[in-house]
């Protein structure tokens, strides 16, 4: 089952996530983390150019032998061969990472395959995959009604998309079925809401107490059910049988061995969340305005 699991390395350049408290991690505790990680049977690593050193740090650890997902930045608006600077950022990830090729190469910014260098983007994605320098290609998304579109713009592999307790609209749109039957490997970020739903009540930002029902619901529920926060999140995320791979990320080996310990036997039953949940809680790009 802990194939299923991703290990996400933004942690690893930035001082990623609302309720990080340790900052950027520490190299010599990266390569712990990456030991713990395989040795309990985790073969996929998430990063991105966009993560900082993220990349410098896991090729400095060491990372043959490892699936690893990496994902270009926007386009520049002014950029003269789209083809040229692409393979040039992938190059440049190659290099960071020690490794000859990726396994998948997503667009952090998919919707430019709908702009001017839309068919550019396209045609440079699928050429690294038929050189074989990556295995293959997607998006990462960040709500679910953006595939019709991009489906029509490029014939994707795989796709990342937030999921969690709140966040269930890949499931409730029916996508991650319809990504299912098509082949497309769907990969799920944010299970803990970027640690927003790990937070203790008296932790947590005053900014968020605009949405005191779903705290209340939140707490009354893992009472009612006895569970901690993240065993309720991992649990919820790794029953979705449309996901093929769960990506969480860790400060500590500690860490990474709470999650790897949590048991993978679905839910009983689910929180009655006030509806809709407001996208602006689901989506962190939209907290800093808060």
């Amino acid at each position: 089952m802990n194939q299923r699991l991703a290990l996400g390395t933004a942690q690893f350049g930035l001082a990623y996530g609302i309720a990080n408290q340790t900052g950027r991690v520490a190299p010599e505790a990266v390569e712990r983390i990456l030991a713990e990680a395989r040795s309990a049977g985790v073969d996929t690593l998430d990063t991105a150019v966009a993560y900082g050193d993220s990349e410098l740090a896991l090729g400095e650890a060491g990372v043959a032998g490892w699936r690893i997902i990496s994902k270009l930045p926007a386009v520049p608006d002014n950029c003269g061969d789209c083809g040229e600077w692409v393979r040039n950022q992938v190059d440049g990830s190659l290099q960071r990472l020690r490794v000859g090729a990726l396994y998948g190469l997503l667009l952090h910014r998919p919707e430019q395959l709908l702009g001017p260098h839309g068919p550019a983007l396209a045609y440079a994605l699928r050429r690294l995959k038929q050189d074989g320098v990556v295995e293959k290609i997607g998006v990462s998304i960040y709500a679910p009604q953006e595939l019709a579109t991009l489906l029509q713009a490029l014939d994707i592999d795989m796709v990342q998309a937030p999921f969690n307790l709140l966040d269930q609209r890949m499931l409730e749109t029916g996508w991650a079925d319809r990504l299912k039957t098509a082949g497309i490997e769907l990969h799920v970020r944010s299970v803990f809401l970027q640690g927003l739903l790990l937070i203790p009540r008296e932790c947590r930002p005053a900014k968020f107490d605009r949405w005191g029902g779903v705290w209340q619901e939140w707490e009354r529920w893992l009472r009612a059910e006895g569970l901690l926060p993240m065993d309720a999140c991992l649990r919820f995320a790794l029953a979705a049988s449309a996901v093929d791979k769960v990506v969480v990320g860790v400060d500590s080996v500690e860490q990474l061995r709470g999650i790897l310990d949590v048991s993978h036997t679905p839910l009983r039953d689910l929180p009655s969340w006030p509806t809709p949940v407001d996208t602006d809680l689901l989506n962190p790009a939209r907290w800093t305005s808060l």
